[in-house]
């Protein structure tokens, strides 16, 4: 049977590349993220570009691999309508708020909620950041949970969508660390995470280590390098 593969391009960036074949780009941050593998940095198909939230290192390249490939752009309404200004084509963008959800060809995007701040990179309001859950067109599902601290309602976001897989930052600082992620591992109730948002930068000192030490008993930690993929 065909699995769902999803790679860690560093930082938040990821690609997914689903069973039936369509390549999603998450938060693509590629040219100027320092742990993006070289070969990662010019991609040679984009379907489909989905973004947590307005700051440069989740919005990263998406206007331009937009524009050149032609691809679906799903994000926030405020953060969708700076997108089109920025030259994306506005026909290609689906733009939900948090509870929404788009279908682009069978693939099913759903913004949640996250906690953090926001802005577009020149400053403009650019909505309130989100998490994404991203179905595939057989099921398979992964919780982006973007940039964010731990909160109480990722118990409903695992209980409604039943993610198979977690992505979680552990980097601290701008976002939860290790000891906060390992409790939204628990409320989620994911049996699989792959951290992200760490060691791009060194304020960014969270660990995979740390989560393993901290997350429930069960649970697996992908420990991903850069380039590295799991499948689903």
């Amino acid at each position: 049977m065909p699995e769902t593969t999803l790679t860690w391009l560093g930082h938040a960036a990821f690609r997914v590349d689903t069973a039936a074949g369509k390549r999603i780009y998450i938060d693509p941050f590629l040219n100027g993220n320092p742990k993006c593998p070289e070969s990662e940095r010019t991609p040679e198909r984009v379907d489909v570009i989905a973004v947590t939230h307005g700051h440069g290192d989740h919005v990263g390249d998406t206007v331009e691999l937009a524009k050149q490939h032609g691809s679906t752009v799903v994000a926030l309404v405020e953060l969708g309508d700076w997108l089109g200004k920025q030259g994306v084509d506005e026909s290609k963008v689906q733009a939900p708020n948090k509870g929404g959800t788009v279908d682009v060809d069978g693939v099913k995007f759903t913004l949640t909620n996250a906690f953090h701040s926001g802005a577009a990179p020149d400053g403009t309001y650019a909505g309130e950041p989100s998490g994404i859950v991203l179905e595939t067109e057989n099921g398979t599902t992964f919780y982006f949970a973007g940039d964010t601290c731990v909160f109480g309602d990722m118990q409903l976001i695992g209980r409604i969508y039943e993610p198979d897989v977690a992505i979680l930052p552990i980097g601290g600082h701008y976002t939860m660390g290790p000891r906060e992620a390992a409790v939204a591992v628990e409320l989620i109730g994911a049996k699989r995470c792959v951290p992200c948002h760490f060691g791009t930068f060194p304020v960014l000192a969270g660990t995979p280590d740390e989560l393993e030490r901290l997350a429930p008993s069960g649970v697996t930690i992908e420990r991903l390098e850069p380039g590295g993929a799991v499948t689903v």
